[in-house]
């Protein structure tokens, strides 16, 4: 198990209804990590997400470290 912190954006943020979570996980990369947060939340479709570990956006089988904190990015439609 590995201590991660998760922040949301936009619509994920107003679906889980907080910016941040700790979570204590047994996921092995960001996928993983994912998937598991949606079973838990039941994230809307959202389309594309861009994902970041400790700040710079990483590939979705990047692997997670005791520590990181992972940021999900969704699009974003502006006006």
């Amino acid at each position: 198990m590995v201590q991660i912190r998760v922040e949301y954006f936009a619509i994920l943020r107003e679906h889980v209804g907080c910016t941040h979570e700790a979570v204590s996980t047994p996921a092995a990369t960001v996928g993983d990590l994912y998937a598991e947060l949606d079973r838990r939340h039941a994230f809307p479709a959202v389309g594309r997400l861009k994902v970041a570990v400790n700040d710079e956006f990483c590939d979705w089988s990047t692997p997670l470290r005791d520590g990181d904190s992972v940021v999900f990015i969704p699009p974003v439609a502006g006006g």
